[in-house]
């Protein structure tokens, strides 16, 4: 079936090419329109399934009690000159009136409110007020004598854009507030911080796209000068990665950082294929006619390129098994973009071949980049005294074929050892650690943090049939008192249960109907931070500052004691906020790496087994477990972490890996037969596509090179790990399979034999012939 299939393309490419060529622009102009519609996405939806328990519990609390702020840094030589207070103070106001703001505060408001509602009108009258606030309080609202800070809290359950729009109108506030001499205000805060991700991030995509594509120019223009229209697959990985972009918007993928760096992966993959088609097409055209070449291209070297995409495509589809969203999203954007590509280089290339009465050049290639069915048929033969890359991957091939053992044992010593340093390597899920360091908005946080210290909570939402019981009320007291007893990471609770406290006389009332007295004389301002009707409450404990694999181990010490203190019937608490999306993540990706680069293993497994089914279809899997025990060899020692992006790089590597060990093992499997000999096919195999196999992972080495010039620490750890990947698949199927196939074929040899034994000998050894 899979033959007729390829039969009817290459017809119908050899029949109507200008068809062809019209229908792949048609694609193209859907394409562009389907990019105009792709949306950036960044923050919690990114690391935390929205549709899971705790996504669900996280979006509700967010909608209810979680208020983003903004914070204006204002620098200046005196922060309690009378001028800058003034001026604050009119800021203040301006920013007040705005809409989606909740309340403006700052230094101005103590100062306005221990001085009869009116700010000192004198440096001295404000230096007598400011030393009677206690020092804590004075702390945050003049944390140094070159700076003060505004705090701007936004509306609850404000989107995106509309906190995007929002901070805008601050920033045109700011921008036209006229400071006095000396003073410079920033913006800061996590709406910024995200704004100026996406900024960053567009830019991003345009760089590394862009990288890419001239990364690949080069290569062709030095590896592939002995073709006519040697840019050619570059146009069509470009026309590939169009649609797949398109089919993003079209379909409401949204753009991340993980789909983001699967853009490179996708011109890497892509260009390998479109090299391969355009090869085997001037290779045959230097046999017969160009009817003749486009349809042994397509039949032949079609069927065997698109098992490899198929199989790097499991290796993607591995991914969906993670937990974290924007894994699934690189798998996915992946998945479709290598399949766009091969489809239009597929038809695409011959296509154009024709239109452009395609002839190759006169002289003889020295080295052939094709692979399928009967690939590089016509490869001169070197003369055995010059050396070549060729000769040497072929001599070198022949010696590890008949002597396999010491360097499988080499090769699976190394990959052991990988398995046992894989679980010390280090899992960063701190988003603050993702984006580039000289990123504005991301210095003005840290400068935040450096004068006020941890502001981070560790927030727990309580929901159920009645909040506001005092049962309830009593257990959230109970527990608060038990957390800050046993955690010394913890450094205050708040709650509505520290408000009923407060206006109760500092104890906590004995019947329901005082508990609802109390609750009636709270402010509602105050009320809303905490509990939302009857059903929804917040707990916000301070903590100290931590990193997130400490804030892992507080989070689940402290669901334990959720569970040991048995909350009342019908309540349920749970953690929320950036101390659960955060801490989730990182158990995510701990667990989910090793689940999908053993599901990798088991596609790919299954795969070979149903599309082969001959022993040998096994052995590509074996270089392959070896080349993810060597990455993690690599990981260690070069000190990179696991990062929503790295993590993936088990089932990546399974996928990138597999397509060049099965064409080696399709290209042994096709001499063996010819040749019966495994010795002599595996010469033969690696004589003729062992320098094709070197070009194209060349080709993907550089495609992928472009994660590396990103500016996201995130994305260049990412490109450095494909890249030491991409190495090793090239190891793995040139001199490991070698040994792999070397062992099969002693192996096969032997079961034959014992095979045919019963039958030469169907009687007693010896008897029948001392008959005869």
């Amino acid at each position: 079936m899979i033959d007729q299939i390829f039969d009817k393309i290459a017809r119908t490419v050899n029949r109507r090419p200008k068809l062809v060529v019209g229908i792949i622009g048609l694609v193209f102009i859907v394409a562009l329109v389907g990019m105009t519609m792709i949306v950036m996405e960044t923050g919690t939806d990114t690391y935390l399934d929205k549709d899971s328990v705790e996504g669900i519990a996280n979006n509700q609390y967010t909608d209810t009690f979680a208020a983003d702020s903004l914070i204006l840094i204002v620098e200046t030589s005196d922060p309690l000159n009378p001028d800058v207070l003034r001026y604050m103070d009119r800021l203040e106001g301006d920013i007040g009136q705005q809409q989606n703001i909740a309340s403006a505060a700052s230094v101005v408001d103590t100062l306005k409110s221990m001085n009869h509602g009116v700010l000192p009108q004198s440096k001295a009258e404000t230096d007598a007020i400011v030393t009677q606030i206690p020092s804590a309080t004075r702390s945050v609202l003049v944390p140094s004598n070159v700076l003060t800070l505004m705090q701007v809290k936004l509306m609850e359950g404000l989107s995106d854009d509309t906190k995007t729009a929002t901070l805008n109108n601050i920033q045109s506030l700011v921008d036209s507030s006229q400071p006095p001499t000396g003073v410079k205000v920033s913006v800061s805060g996590s709406p910024a911080f995200m704004a100026q991700m996406k900024s960053e991030m567009s830019s991003q995509m345009g760089i590394l796209i862009g990288a890419a594509m001239v990364l690949m120019v080069i290569v062709m223009g030095l590896l592939f000068a002995y073709v006519n229209y040697r840019f050619l697959p570059v146009v069509f990985v470009g026309l590939g990665l169009t649609s797949a972009l398109g089919m993003m918007g079209l379909a409401g993928i949204k753009l991340n950082m993980a789909v983001m760096g699967a853009f490179p992966v996708m011109i890497g993959l892509g260009i390998d294929y479109a090299i391969q088609f355009h090869a085997r097409l001037d290779e045959e055209a230097r046999k017969g006619s160009l009817d003749d070449a486009v349809y042994m291209t397509i039949t032949r070297t079609g069927p065997a390129v698109m098992y490899a995409m198929l199989a790097t495509s499991l290796g993607f589809a591995a991914m969906f098994v993670s937990t974290v969203p924007m894994v699934r999203s690189f798998g996915l954007v992946a998945m479709i973009g290598i399949m766009c590509c091969y489809c239009v280089s597929l038809v695409g290339i011959p296509a154009v071949a024709h239109i452009v009465h395609y002839k190759p050049k006169h002289q003889a290639p020295q080295v052939c980049y094709a692979v399928g069915e009967e690939a590089c048929t016509t490869l001169p033969t070197s003369k055995k005294s010059s050396w070549s890359y060729g000769n040497f991957l072929t001599g070198t091939s022949v010696k590890i074929a008949k002597n396999p053992i010491p360097v499988l044992i080499v090769a699976i010593l190394v990959a052991v050892i990988g398995f046992q340093l894989d679980p010390l390597i280090a899992i960063e899920a701190n988003e603050n650690n993702f984006v580039p360091s000289d990123m504005p908005a991301k210095i003005q946080m840290d400068k935040v943090t450096r004068v006020l210290g941890a502001t981070s909570t560790a927030d727990f939402y309580v929901q159920g049939a009645r909040v506001t019981d005092l049962d309830t009320i009593r257990w959230m007291n109970d527990f608060q008192d038990y957390e800050l007893s046993r955690h010394s990471e913890l450094t205050s609770a708040t709650s509505i249960v520290t408000y009923v406290i407060a206006y109760n006389g500092g104890k906590m009332p004995e019947t329901q109907s005082q508990l609802n007295a109390v609750l009636d004389t709270i402010p509602a301002s105050v009320k809303d931070q905490y509990f939302s009707g009857s059903l929804r409450g917040v707990i916000k404990f301070g903590t100290i500052k931590m990193e997130i694999p400490a804030e892992l181990d507080l989070k689940n010490q402290m669901e334990k004691d959720v569970a040991f203190l048995e909350s009342p019937p019908g309540i349920t608490v749970q953690p929320v906020g950036s101390f659960a999306v955060f801490t989730t993540l990182i158990g995510g990706l701990s667990t989910s790496k090793d689940e999908m680069t053993i599901l990798g293993f088991a596609f790919i497994f299954v795969f070979l087994a149903l599309v082969y089914r001959h022993i040998h279809a096994i052995s590509p899997l074996i270089p392959i477990i070896l080349i993810v025990g060597w990455n993690s060899v690599m990981m260690y020692v070069l000190g990179i972490s696991y990062t929503p992006l790295t993590a993936t790089l088990g089932s990546m590597t399974i996928g990138v890996a597999a397509e060049y060990t099965i064409l080696v093992m399709e290209r042994y499997s096709e001499e063996e037969e010819r040749l019966h000999d495994h010795i002599a096919a595996i010469q033969e195999s690696v004589n003729r596509i062992g320098t094709a196999i070197t070009v194209s992972g060349l080709a993907t080495f550089f495609g992928f090179s472009a994660l590396c010039l990103s500016s996201f620490p995130i994305m260049s750890n990412f490109g450095t790990t494909t890249l030491i990947a991409v190495g090793f698949s090239l190891i793995g199927a040139i001199f490991v399979m070698p040994a792999v196939l070397s062992l099969m074929g002693d192996l096969t040899e032997w079961l034959e034999k014992r095979k045919m034994r019963p039958q030469l000998n169907p009687g007693k050894p010896g008897k029948t012939e001392a008959t005869n």
